[in-house]
């Protein structure tokens, strides 16, 4: 008997059923090919898209950056923010302050 799929998950069928594919080559290729994506506002998977001559998204929904955290992370960075691992969101808050304030001096060091 086959399960039908909910109403809300119907446009995800065609991502379901897509196969990943990677690609293992030279270091110069793929740093060619990140540094291009990344000229053009693409995801390296999109560019790869693009170069092949596939259709890509113009513009992914939400652009972002991700991390995978362990719970050993959860606890390594609870330590340094002085929290409890189990404040994720709090964790989160100070991840993202760090990485813009990183950004910020990184460019002002760059400026004349």
């Amino acid at each position: 008997m086959a399960r039908k799929i909910p109403e809300k998950w119907q446009s995800s069928v065609k991502a379901i059923k897509a196969v990943q594919v990677a690609f293992d080559m030279d270091e110069k290729i793929q740093l060619s090919i990140r540094k291009q994506a990344l000229e053009a506002g693409l995801s390296p998977s999109d560019q790869i898209r693009d170069i092949l001559g596939l259709p890509i998204n113009k513009r992914p929904k939400r652009p972002r950056l991700t991390v995978s955290l362990a719970p050993s992370d959860y606890q390594l960075l609870a330590e340094k923010y002085q929290l409890k691992a189990e404040e994720q969101l709090e964790i989160k808050k100070k991840l993202m302050d760090d990485l813009v304030n990183y950004i910020n001096v990184d460019c002002s060091d760059e400026q004349p």
